[in-house]
C-alpha cells in the first residue's frame, strides 16, 4: 500500500509538502515513530517524491504526489532506481562502519539518472560508534544533490551529533480504529484470508502492538503471537519456581531478540501501570502483574525497563538472547516476595 494511505502520517507529509514548495527541506530528516506506524512507507515515499521528474499535487491531498508516469517513478515501482540506496542493520544487528563508507561514496557521486540522491538509514539508532562518526562527516558537509532520511525507534538512543544536523519527523501513532481500518484494507489489497484479520485476533494483535498497524499486520500473518504464549506460559511457571531458568528462556530464543524485549518490556511497561492505579495493555498476564504490583514498589517496574535497555543496547554486539532472558528473568524473579524472604 502506498504510504499516503496511512492517513496518521498527514501531519508528516504537510511538513514534507510545505518544505519542498518552500525550497527549505533539510539534507537530513530523522524520522522517529514506535516500531510499526509505517516509518520504512513513509520514507519509501519521501524518496519517490524527491525523484520524480514531474511530481502532481494531488486532488485528493492537496500535496505534492509522484507522478507515477515518469521515467523515476517506474524505476521506483520496479524498486530499482539507482539513486534511492537503503542501509538498514545485517546479522550484526547493527549498521557497521564499512556500510557507512559505502554510504558515503554513494553519497559523493553524481546521481545516475534523477536530479537527487536519497539515502535510506533504516534503525539510525543501530548504528555502532565507529559507522556513526562516519555518518558525522557526511551529515556535516552534505552534497547539495543529496537527501539522506535516518529512521529511529522511539526511545531508542541516536548520538546527539547525528540528531542536531536533521529535522526531526515524528509519526503518531494511530487510534485503535485507524490502525483497524488499514489493516481490513490490507487484507483485502494482498488477497489474504480476511479472517486473519477479523473480531478477536485483530484486537489481540493491535493491543499487543501497542496499535502499530504494521507490528500487528506482522503479529497476524507471522508466528509470533503462538511463540509469545509458549514464552508467557514458561514465564509464569519460572515466576512460580515450577520450571529452572535454562529451560524457561528456551522459548525466548524463538522470540529473537527484538520479540523477546517486545514481551518483557510490555510486561514491565503494565507493571509500571498496575503499580500506579491504571489498566494493564496485556490482559493475560494481568493476575501475575497485578500480584507484583501490590507486592512491589512502583520504582521496580521502571528497574526492569532500564534492564530492557541495556540489553536493547547490548544486542547490537551480538548478544544472545537466551543468556539475556535469563538475565531479565532473574530480575523478574527477585520480585516474587518469597523469592526476596529468602535472599534477606
Amino acid at each position: 500500500m502506498s504510504a499516503h494511505t496511512m492517513n496518521w502520517h498527514s501531519d508528516a507529509w504537510r511538513f514534507v509538502d510545505s518544505s519542498l514548495k518552500a525550497g527549505r527541506l533539510s539534507h537530513a530528516l530523522l524520522v522517529g515513530g514506535e516500531r510499526g506506524v509505517g516509518k520504512t512507507e513513509f520514507a519509501d515515499g519521501v524518496a519517490a517524491l524527491l525523484v520524480c521528474d514531474k511530481p502532481d499535487v494531488s486532488p485528493e491531498s492537496g500535496r505534492l504526489a509522484p507522478c507515477g508516469r515518469c521515467k523515476q517513478c517506474e524505476l521506483v515501482q520496479a524498486q530499482s532506481h539507482p539513486d534511492i540506496r537503503r542501509f538498514a542493520p545485517e546479522k550484526s544487528r547493527m549498521i557497521r562502519v564499512d556500510q557507512v563508507r559505502a554510504l558515503s561514496a554513494f553519497a559523493m557521486a553524481s546521481p545516475q539518472v534523477a536530479r537527487r540522491k536519497v539515502i535510506v538509514v533504516d534503525r539510525a539508532d543501530q548504528l555502532n560508534i565507529n559507522a556513526a562518526n562516519a555518518l558525522l562527516k557526511t551529515l556535516e558537509e552534505p552534497p547539495s544533490d543529496l537527501v539522506l532520511l535516518l529512521l529511529q525507534e522511539s526511545g531508542r538512543p541516536i548520538l546527539p551529533t547525528l540528531r542536531s544536523r536533521c529535522q526531526t519527523v515524528v509519526l503518531p501513532t494511530p487510534d485503535f480504529a485507524t490502525a483497524k481500518a488499514w489493516l481490513e484494507v490490507e487484507a483485502a489489497s494482498r488477497a489474504v484470508d480476511e479472517g486473519e484479520y477479523e473480531g478477536e485476533a485483530l484486537e489481540r494483535a493491535l493491543r499487543l502492538a501497542g496499535n502499530a498497524p504494521r507490528l500487528a499486520r506482522e503479529y497476524l500473518e507471522g508466528e509470533f503471537i503462538a511463540q509469545r504464549k509458549i514464552a508467557l506460559d514458561s514465564f509464569r511457571q519460572f515466576m512460580k519456581n515450577e520450571l529452572p531458568l535454562p529451560e524457561a528462556s528456551k522459548p525466548f530464543k524463538d522470540l529473537g531478540l527484538d520479540g523477546m524485549l517486545w514481551l518483557l518490556e510490555g510486561l514491565a511497561a503494565d507493571l509500571a501501570r498496575l503499580g500506579c492505579g491504571g489498566e494493564p495493555r496485556d490482559t493475560e498476564a494481568a493476575d501475575m502483574l497485578q500480584y507484583l504490583a501490590v507486592n512491589n514498589p512502583p520504582w521496580r517496574a521502571h528497574e526492569l525497563l532500564e534492564a530492557c535497555r541495556e540489553t536493547r543496547a547490548a544486542g547490537i554486539y551480538n548478544a544472545s538472547v537466551e543468556l539475556e532472558a535469563e538475565r531479565l528473568l532473574m530480575k523478574w524473579q527477585a520480585l516474587m516476595p518469597s523469592r526476596r524472604r529468602k535472599a534477606g
